[in-house]
């Protein structure tokens, strides 16, 4: 039993494709240091979705941004933390090296198609520009034009030849954003990010691009994380996710946990907003206040001044993380008695 035990563990272990530690970004501006990712730590697995989801400006895009290892210079720095990709930390790397890894090894999809493909170019020489970017030796351009039709067909785009002689502006935002995913997977990336990818499509659009990214990983295995603030995507896209709230993860479980068991109070809130279609209500239920300005966060909790059951406690030290027996994280005092600490 014991075996067996120690076994699934290693097993686990080996499973970890992206493993996130106490990753710190800080901006350092005119109006003080903002504390944008303050101490993220979470772990993707090998053909896994994991969400990201909170509020505009809680730090999910910019965490995605720190992974890369593109977030804005010379403000933003990251402090401090590790960003293991297959053991390798991110960090440490060259910025050559950084660059090789950068798109081939993880890649991510942006908010906006419109301004992640280059208005004067067409798809086919974008897309070739990208595999010459990663090419380990010298391949003929009839061999990158194949590759790069295949990957235009792998995500669904209609008679892929014809378009790649297209340019953006002939394209709808579906199609771009299918563009997009299509440069995004050319290397075949270990770690996919979807930064909001369906925000500037129309909802029926929005439902075919999930449907499409989720045949994409069962057929490559690619590991995702989806960003978003839409709770209905991360039912439909996720097995875990994570709830940020100024800079830090409060919450963190699988999916049926944090929809059926919601802990922390900003996922309840979170979740409580999302209108229920079979409740007629006169008023639709909003988090009342704003998040705080990352460059001047309360002492305590920074949920406290939001939260209906913040006491002194709360507005004056930081709670530590409680883990429930399944691995369901909360940051929050209310749990003191229920689950154990963690560090």
């Amino acid at each position: 039993m014991v075996l067996a035990q120690e076994a699934a563990q290693d097993e686990k272990v080996r499973d970890v494709v992206l493993d996130v530690r106490d990753l710190r970004t800080y901006l350092y501006t005119r109006w003080g240091v903002t504390k944008a990712v303050d101490g993220v730590s979470f772990q993707v697995h090998e053909g896994e979705t994991l969400g990201i989801v909170g509020e505009s400006g809680c730090g999910k895009s910019m965490t995605a941004l720190s992974l890369l290892r593109l977030a804005p210079k010379p403000a933003a720095r990251t402090v401090s933390g590790e960003i293991l990709l297959d053991g390798v930390d991110l960090l440490k790397l060259s910025e050559a090296e950084m660059r090789d890894a950068r798109g081939k090894k993880i890649s991510m999809i942006l908010q906006d198609p419109q301004t992640s493909l280059d208005p004067l170019f067409n798809v086919g020489d974008q897309l070739i520009e990208t595999l010459v970017a990663h090419q380990k030796k010298f391949e003929p351009r009839k061999t990158l034009w194949d590759r790069a039709v295949d990957a235009l067909r792998q995500v669904r785009v209609a008679d892929p030849e014809r378009r790649m002689s297209a340019y953006p502006h002939e394209m709808s935002g579906g199609m771009k954003q299918r563009v997009v995913g299509a440069t995004a997977l050319l290397s075949r990336p270990r770690v996919l990010i979807a930064d909001e990818p369906t925000t500037a499509l129309d909802v029926t659009i929005q439902a075919q691009y999930l449907r499409l990214l989720k045949r994409v990983q069962a057929e490559t295995g690619v590991s995702i994380i989806f960003i978003t603030h839409d709770m209905g995507v991360v039912a439909k896209m996720c097995d875990r996710a994570v709830v940020m709230y100024a800079g830090r993860i409060v919450e963190h479980g699988t999916v049926r946990e944090l929809f059926n068991s919601p802990t922390h109070p900003y996922t309840q809130a979170l979740l409580a907003s999302v209108p229920k279609i079979d409740q007629k209500v006169e008023r639709l239920y909003s988090i009342e206040g704003q998040p705080p300005a990352l460059f001047d966060l309360p002492e305590g909790c920074r949920f406290a001044p939001r939260c209906q059951y913040a006491d002194d406690r709360c507005r004056a030290e930081y709670p530590p993380t409680y883990t429930s027996p399944t691995g369901h994280d909360v940051t929050c005092w209310r749990q003191e008695d229920v689950w154990p600490a963690t560090l």
